[in-house]
């Protein structure tokens, strides 16, 4: 048989597409990572079929490039680098469980977070998300990727909200991490009152910290187990406007210390707007209107006491921002806590709020210290000023992560991507400030596209041993070859 047969015996002929244009979609992203189309883009059911498309892929020597999440997308991750085969996970969409006792939830890769989270609401549970995901993203992708969510007091580990997984290894071997290893089946472990909540282990391993952030490099992960939180029964958020940003980081730095409020974060005036707004007329209006920095919390009250627990914080609060020399209000500039509550708490409406100004954005991200943000800025906004990209168009979005022992910097850089000009002067600026940010100290822990080579070029023995783990894992290199150091 051919290939195309092959694949075709495993998942049938409506799930095996060459079509011309849809591998062309395939073959490109948002990002400046060079196009190249696949073979083939295949649509597995269940884990046995990823299971014997890996083992085909060993057969034949074939890469394959694992997707999860639909368009669009923008790190060019899923782009393959050497042809091969995309294995698209969509169709896998399943929920196999909400654990209310133990605020766990078990999901295939092809749910979203559009589609998770109503089904939690009705178990009196949410996942804490990244800032308002685009409607298409995989929630499994996303935790797999390590996105920052907005609620930095339940991140107790880098690796949260993922707990377990079931993954298939570039060796075709089927594996599960963390308690979920056993003994017994899945349904056997249930029975028993265990719920796939501890990531550690089998025995004294750490597996998942292979697969996660590796870009599908080792294996493709067929379910993971999330880690839940309570839904707040009653919210109220409040912002903290400020001219400079320095105004509002030894508050935050407090807030996080006193482990005050749920959601946290801070904004700049553009990303506020492009939050809020539809278009880039109504998103500059707003943005002139708004103050140049705002810092932005959410405090909770959950099933006991909601409405004490709300008052107790908001005192706690209101106290420590007055030794700062600021206060949170409950609205800024018509615009209300309650309006910006219902924007984080859900996916973004389409269009996705990056590209809402000018239908392109490019993200620069990587983690440091909260203290070390107007260094940050202050040289993007001197790069920008240098290759003539307006600082007004450039998002910023500070993230506090791990109960704010670090911090996700995120600058956004949008454009028109039907002007060649602009386009050019985007991606020089975004090259320069990435080997800018890299120099500075910035840690690009999720080194994508050119950000590999800036990464790994500075730390040799961590590629030495990366490529030892890959020979271990995927020894004939059939996994998403050409992205980190391999």
């Amino acid at each position: 048989m051919s290939e195309k047969e092959e694949l075709i015996a495993i998942v049938g002929s409506a799930n095996v597409f060459d079509a011309p244009e849809l591998l062309e979609a395939y073959s490109r992203d948002e990002s400046f990572v060079r196009q190249m189309k696949p073979q083939y883009v295949a649509r597995p059911q269940n884990a046995e079929q990823v299971q014997e498309i890996v083992k085909w892929a060993n057969r034949t020597v074939t890469p394959l490039i694992p997707v999860s999440s639909g368009p669009p997308h923008f790190r060019g991750d899923t782009i393959p680098s050497l042809g091969g085969v995309v294995v698209d996970l969509s169709r896998m969409k399943r929920i196999i469980r909400i654990d209310r006792r133990n605020r766990v939830a078990m999901v295939e890769p092809g749910i979203s977070f559009a589609e998770l989270q109503p089904e939690l609401e009705k178990e009196g549970l949410r996942l804490p998300m990244p800032l308002c995901p685009r409607s298409s993203k995989s929630v499994m992708g996303s935790c797999l990727e390590r996105e920052p969510t907005t609620i930095p007091k339940y991140q107790w580990d880098i690796s949260d909200p993922l707990l377990c997984t079931e993954v298939v290894f570039g060796t075709g071997d089927m594996f599960r991490t963390g308690s979920a290893a056993g003994p017994g089946t899945l349904e056997e472990q249930w029975a028993s009152g265990q719920a796939q909540k501890n990531p550690l282990g089998p025995s004294q391993s750490d597996l998942f910290r292979i697969i996660q952030g590796s870009q599908g490099t080792m294996g493709i992960v067929t379910w993971a187990s999330v880690k839940c939180e309570l839904l707040p029964s009653i919210q109220k958020l409040f912002f903290v406007p400020a001219q400079s940003v320095e105004q509002l980081i030894d508050l935050t730095y407090r807030i996080l210390r006193l482990r005050l409020g749920d959601e946290l974060l801070l904004l700049n005036s553009f990303n506020l707007a492009a939050l809020l707004r539809e278009d880039a007329d109504q998103i500059a209006a707003l943005r002139e209107v708004l103050p140049p920095w705002i810092l932005i919390f959410c405090i909770a009250g959950y099933e006991r006491l909601p409405q004490e627990r709300i008052e107790y914080q908001e005192k706690d609060i209101m106290d420590v921002a007055q030794q700062f020399g600021v206060k949170p209000v409950s609205a800024i500039s018509g615009v209300s806590g309650g309006e910006v509550l219902e924007v984080l708490s859900k996916p973004s409406a389409e269009p996705y709020w990056k590209l809402r100004f000018k239908g392109g954005c490019h993200d620069i991200f990587f983690l440091s210290t909260l203290d070390r943000t107007p260094e940050f800025i202050g040289d993007m906004h001197r790069m920008a000023e240098e290759r003539g990209h307006p600082t007004t168009e450039i998002g910023v979005y500070i993230q506090p992560v791990m109960q704010g022992c670090a911090c996700h910097f995120e600058f956004n850089l949008t454009c028109n991507p039907n002007s060649p000009k602009e386009m050019e002067k985007v991606g020089t600026l975004f090259t320069d400030a990435s080997e800018t940010f890299v120099n500075m100290g910035g840690f690009f822990s999720r080194p994508y596209g050119p950000w590999a080579d800036m990464a790994y070029g500075r730390c040799a023995d961590t590629v030495i041993v990366l490529r030892k783990v890959k020979e271990i894992f995927d020894p004939n290199g059939v996994m998403n070859p050409g992205k980190l150091c391999f």
